[in-house]
């Protein structure tokens, strides 16, 4: 086993829970979990934990309490709403909806489109950007080999698209490769042809600062738990004219300003503002989570990013020195990316490497398709692993994960696994589950 070293930007980088956690590996002893799977969700930053055990002990329903507990919950709800806008570099005038995640942000903005909305995106997104779209008007792009190209049949796209309100659909990064779209450019052609532009920037969010105003964004959606806050919120950021004009998302309590009765016939008044879309008591933890991550990324980006340049160039390196891996890429060599890699490695069964990497060596790492299957199809033919790193990556990880990578692939397993219920195990799992599942 490597010998353990600090952190490559360890003064000034904010802490994670658990970043000292061990885990039991199959000859008995327990390691350093050299968590590789930022990308899936991140762990709680300490100050996030500390934030929420600040606010239970005054934790009450939001809006609609004269209680001294619910008044302050209520100004913490509210006060999260500026610290998401200001971490986004949103407008004044911005909406900020608080939802459970970003599946459910680019859900609730695909119901408030305007009738015979036009929407144009692209067939490697996630399948959280995906999938929301539906209708004769939406327009799925083949995700050619470079940026350039991949503007230019947007442009192409929004020029053959009918008369009538226009979206397109972009991700920030992509969380199969790590590539960052050119998401300026791509504003400028939808401008240009009178297009808005939603911002899928799960991915994005939690390596890069994000200025909305700058790049001329309409809307951008995020989770939390992506952004060290992994207690159930996320946020729809932007224009407030479709989110006013549509019918809830849910409805409900909060989601209503009146509600009459007529002569047996129900009358209803919606509300005007964000509650319009956040019917039902809100997660007020959650939101008060995100935002205190949000803060503490914000104050912490010139750590982060060399925290990451170094640490990304590193696990890229040392992949490369692996017989048969071979890095998965949308755009090609030399392309900007955030701390996210997917790869192949030969004819290996991902499936059995990732359980190896953490049966006998306490490295999480994904397999599959990462929720964008057809980017993944599409790059690798199946299958394919994805180590993805963040704030409480270490040098030691990825060494470690290089080098267990590196000896499963030209030596084997120490151990046997066998397939259960569609995922590979091992044959004798003598790790013993933490005491809460007992």
């Amino acid at each position: 086993m490597a010998v353990a070293v600090s952190p490559v930007v360890g003064a000034g980088l904010p802490r994670t829970v658990g970043a000292s956690l061990r885990v039991p590996v199959l000859t008995g002893e327990r390691v350093e979990y050299a968590n590789l799977d930022h990308a899936a969700g991140a762990p709680c930053l300490e100050q996030v934990r500390d934030a929420v055990d600040e606010l239970l002990p005054w934790y009450a329903s939001v809006h609609r309490g004269a209680g001294f507990a619910s008044q302050v919950s209520t100004r913490v709800h509210e006060q999260a709403r500026e610290a998401v806008r200001r971490f986004l570099g949103a407008r004044d005038s911005d909406s900020v909806v608080f939802t459970r995640n970003t599946t459910d942000a680019l859900n609730l903005l695909a119901r408030a489109l305007p009738r015979r909305t036009a929407v144009v995106l692209f067939d490697t997104e996630h399948h959280a950007a995906l999938l929301p779209w539906r209708g004769p008007h939406v327009r799925r792009l083949r995700t050619p080999g470079d940026p350039a190209a991949a503007v230019l049949e947007l442009d192409r796209a929004l020029r053959e698209a009918p008369v009538g309100p226009r979206l397109v659909v972009v991700t920030g990064a992509s969380n199969v490769t790590g590539e960052v779209w050119p998401v300026a450019e791509v504003v400028r052609v939808a401008r240009r042809r009178g297009a808005r532009v939603v911002l899928d920037a799960a991915q994005l969010a939690p390596h890069r600062p994000i200025d909305l105003r700058a790049l001329d964004v309409d809307y951008a959606v995020l989770s939390g738990h992506k952004l060290y806050a992994p207690f159930g919120a996320g946020a729809l950021v932007g224009r407030s004219d479709w989110l006013r004009a549509a019918e809830p998302y849910l409805v409900g309590g909060g989601a209503t300003a009146r509600v009459t009765d007529r002569g047996g016939r129900l009358g209803v008044s919606w509300s005007n503002g964000p509650e319009r879309h956040e019917a039902g008591t809100p997660n007020v933890v959650g939101a008060h989570a995100l935002a205190t991550a949000c803060d503490v990324l914000a104050r912490h980006w010139a750590q982060t990013l060399e925290h990451e340049r170094v640490l990304l160039a590193r696990l890229r390196d040392g992949l490369r020195s692996v017989p048969g891996v071979a890095e998965l890429s949308l755009f090609g060599a030399g392309h900007d990316r955030v701390g996210v890699v997917g790869f192949t490695v030969g004819a290996q069964d991902v499936g059995y490497l990732a359980a190896a990497l953490s049966a006998e060596h306490g490295i999480g790492v994904r397999d599959g398709a990462f929720c964008a299957h057809v980017a993944v199809q599409r790059l690798a033919g199946g299958p394919a692993l994805r180590a993805s790193i963040g704030l409480g990556t270490t040098e030691e990880h990825v060494d470690r994960f290089v080098e267990a990578l590196r000896r499963l692939v030209t030596e084997g397993s120490r151990f046997e696994y066998e397939l259960r219920e569609g995922r590979w195990a091992p044959v004798d799992d003598v790790r013993p589950l933490p005491p809460f599942l007992r």
